[in-house]
């Protein structure tokens, strides 16, 4: 072999080595830009806590609880290989058949050293009694503060006897597509699971039916039946949104998972702190997407926008002057891309606070300012804060509830008169459970005597006797319905 073949082979071989080399650089490179999530967990997880909701009778969940959510608790009921994790490995999270009609499992995070536990609402739907389970295996029974169904938000309380690691509350706002995002809860019963994923997009609203008030946050984080309510964490290791539901044609995760921006989440919660309820902006209007027929008749450039079908002549719209036929284009300086973008920026806004709101208006546009009013309150909240002069609990433990006043304001709410009803604050026994009864339900009277106060409710009840029935009107929603509770004649 010549001189020139062997270092033409020579040549060949260095160019080989260094295109391996390039590869391998190439791929280290690659591999360091991927974010590393250890620190993450190691800092958080102690934070997260795995939620348990008891039921002694049939549960009865509402159907805004059971639509599109992540659907805590029912485990794997078709998988035989559940059952044997069960039985030989005594998974201790993991109900049975039979308990999963009484148990619901969720996820949560600890937001404040003494205690507070924030988590999705339709994990404690109606329970009787929430438990909540620390990484160091502590088993606690925590209460019930407040909730949110229209949020989905619901405020826990434990007393673990001293100061609880928490988690660093973030910025949901700041979010953009594409950025890396993290997981932890407790999918299936499997606590302190983690996954990640990127936000795949932002200001997602799911539209009228589901969660009109909240512009959620889309990732391809796998999110599993367990995992509603757990922490969703930015690479900064900080809370930026509450993992809630999936879209879904099995219940299982299928790459599309939503989540409650941490802000939305975060003012519910200092409100349930300090009135009990969360209050939500009112705007007047009813609204609906700008369609092709709308873009053709009204001569518009495009579909963007929210059309105007209707008007509150009494609302802050109606008296600003907005009219049906107009298209609002932007509100508080907010540009609407599409109708459903309106809600969640009006349920955000305090009510009493003045806005500008663009319409389109026979081809011209004009800027209107709008006193926003307040929303009715969702009668199904639930609100357990500490005992006081306006809002006492009481009741009779033979019916098994207990009963707040309601003041002035919330009556008018609710579209009482004044001096009428007390609201259910907590369904504590069987009884009450059985019969169907709700936090937030309204008693109007017991037994044909009309009640207005927990004073008047406690008379009412106070002999109530082992096998007697007691008949109570109440009030849900728009709707009244006699309810008889009889206590057993062993009690």
């Amino acid at each position: 072999m010549n001189h020139s073949i062997l270092r033409t082979l020579a040549c060949c071989a260095l160019l080989a080595l260094v295109g391996v080399g390039a590869v391998q650089a190439q791929t280290a490179t690659s591999v360091a830009a991927l974010p590393d999530f250890t620190g993450i967990v190691q800092k958080n997880a102690a934070a997260v806590v795995h939620v348990e909701a008891r039921y002694s009778g049939e549960r009865q969940r509402s159907a805004q609880s059971m639509r599109g959510r992540t659907m805590p608790g029912q485990g794997m009921p078709n998988d035989p290989g559940a059952e044997m994790l069960r039985r030989f490995f005594g998974m201790p999270m993991m109900p049975s058949p039979e308990e999963q009609r009484h148990t619901s499992l969720g996820s949560g995070f600890i937001i404040s050293s003494d205690g507070y536990i924030l988590t999705n609402n339709h994990v404690v739907d109606h329970a009787d009694k929430v438990i909540v389970r620390l990484q160091d295996r502590r088993t606690l029974t925590a209460k019930v503060v407040g909730t949110d169904p229209t949020y989905d938000i619901a405020l826990l309380k434990v007393d673990a006897g001293g100061s609880l690691p928490t988690v660093t509350i973030g910025d949901s706002r700041g979010l953009k597509p594409g950025q890396w995002v993290l997981a932890i809860g407790s999918p299936f019963g499997f606590d302190y699971t983690v996954t990640q994923g990127i936000v795949s997009a932002v200001g997602r609203n799911l539209g009228q039916r589901d969660q009109p008030y909240t512009s959620f946050i889309q990732t391809d984080v796998p999110i599993n039946r367990g995992n509603s309510g757990g922490p969703l964490f930015n690479l900064q290791g900080q809370v930026v949104g509450i993992n809630s539901q999936i879209y879904s044609n099995t219940g299982d995760y299928m790459g599309v998972s939503f989540s409650i921006p941490i802000d939305v989440a975060m003012s519910a919660v200092q409100q349930l702190k300090t009135k009990g309820y969360v209050t939500r902006g009112l705007l007047g209007v009813t609204v609906q997407p700008v369609s092709d027929d709308i873009v053709k008749a009204f001569k518009l450039d495009n579909g963007v926008g929210a059309a105007v079908v209707d008007v509150d002549p009494d609302s802050g719209a109606g008296k600003a002057g907005i009219q049906a036929g107009d298209i609002i284009l932007a509100y508080n300086n907010h540009i609407l891309q599409q109708a459903s973008d309106l809600p969640p920026l009006v349920g955000m806004t305090k009510p009493g606070t003045k806005v500008p709101v663009e319409i389109l208006r026979n081809g011209k546009k004009q800027t209107l300012q709008v006193t926003i009013g307040e929303a009715k309150r969702d009668s199904t909240a639930v609100d357990n804060r500490s005992a006081s002069s306006s809002s006492a609990h009481s009741g009779s433990a033979a019916l098994g509830l207990t009963v707040q006043s309601l003041d002035n304001d919330t009556r008018k709410q609710l579209g009482l008169k004044a001096g009428q009803g007390v609201v259910i604050g907590d369904v504590t026994g069987p009884v009450a459970v059985q019969a169907g009864l709700r936090a937030g339900d309204v008693i109007l009277m017991v037994n044909q005597q009309k009640i207005g106060s927990v004073a008047e409710f406690k008379a009412a009840t106070r002999d109530v006797k082992a096998g007697s029935t007691v008949l109570l009107l109440v009030r849900r929603g728009d709707q009244s319905q006699f309810v008889g509770l009889t206590v057993p004649a062993d009690k």
